[in-house]
């Protein structure tokens, strides 16, 4: 089973360790960049460690070389130190990057199709959601996605059970929306082992409008604090990377809160959504509170204008 890896930067190089280490299910993956000797580096590095994991094949190519493949992650485009996108003050955030990142998606997407018509596309270049938007449009097919706030939602278990210590496996907490500042934090449906967040909180002593002010903003600015410290946020997104293209080649039919196009709100943005071979074949949308619900829809009202900004 073949996929394939386009951009070997900090986000793809990461992306294929995780897939290499998680051991399973890929039996070939193919890295492409437009700087070829970085892609080789890249495959040269990790391919002496891949022989402690499952057999998989890893090769440098170039497009043609995406033929027959079941998924293309696309990882390309400038990041967020180098977009000038790591300003906690700017309510832009990844957006910023769209601009740029679009030409890039212009580039490569005609590029994939024209050699790999039937293949699943995922968007990780930030800002996913609208440039998975893109994609889809110049695809001129549905089966594209974004990674959305997976990872978003990882942060969201990891520092809510930080606080409550408690192990993140017992925690059932989402963000949907956009992968972005505004995103949405489904406090209202958060539960520990089944008992209410909130509920879960009483006897700490905290106030609990700064613990969630607190959590949220640990969450929506994790990328940068990362940045601050590494210069690139990439191991993270590299392991929820791989989580995805898992449920999608072992055609799970996994719920994770992913990006795809939802017809109700006229644009990409997450949703727990049912992932399989052919991406997402459906979309849940949880029981929300009235403030939750207005959030999701200003987070796809910006992220509409966002793309009609590139459209143009």
């Amino acid at each position: 089973m073949r996929v394939g890896i386009i951009g070997a930067g900090a986000v793809g190089a990461a992306s294929l360790l995780s897939l290499v280490m998680r051991g399973r299910p890929a039996c070939e993956i193919v890295v492409l960049d437009k700087n070829y000797a970085r892609a080789k580096g890249v495959v040269a590095d990790l391919q002496y460690g891949a022989t402690l994991s499952p057999a998989v094949e890893l090769r440098t190519g170039d497009y043609p070389d995406l033929a027959d493949a079941v998924l293309t992650i696309v990882t390309a485009g400038v990041n967020e130190r180098a977009g000038g996108a790591t300003d906690r003050s700017d309510p832009a955030g990844r957006l910023k990057l769209l601009d740029a990142n679009a030409k890039v998606y212009r580039d490569i997407v005609p590029r994939i199709v024209a050699v790999a018509p039937q293949t699943v596309i995922l968007v990780v270049t930030d800002p996913p959601d609208p440039l998975a938007d893109l994609a889809r449009r110049l695809a001129g097919h549905e089966r594209v996605l974004s990674s959305g706030t997976f990872l978003d939602t990882l942060r969201f278990r990891f520092h809510l059970a930080r606080r409550l210590k408690v192990s993140p496996a017992f925690v059932e907490a989402q963000v949907v929306g956009e992968h972005g500042t505004s995103q949405v934090f489904l406090w209202s449906s958060a539960r520990v082992a089944g008992v209410p967040a909130m509920a879960a909180l009483d006897g700490h002593g905290e106030n609990i409008d700064e613990f969630r002010s607190e959590v949220e903003n640990d969450v929506r600015y994790a990328n940068i604090a990362i940045i601050e410290g590494t210069g690139a946020s990439q191991l993270g997104i590299g392991m929820a990377t791989a989580r995805i293209v898992e449920a999608i080649l072992r055609d799970e039919q996994a719920v994770m809160p992913v990006g795809a196009f939802n017809p109700n709100y006229g644009t990409t943005l997450s949703l727990p959504s049912v992932l399989g071979r052919a991406g997402v074949s459906r979309i849940l949308e949880p029981d929300m509170s009235a403030d939750e619900l207005q959030g999701l829809k200003r987070s796809a009202g910006r992220l509409r204008d966002a793309l009609e900004r590139i459209m143009v």
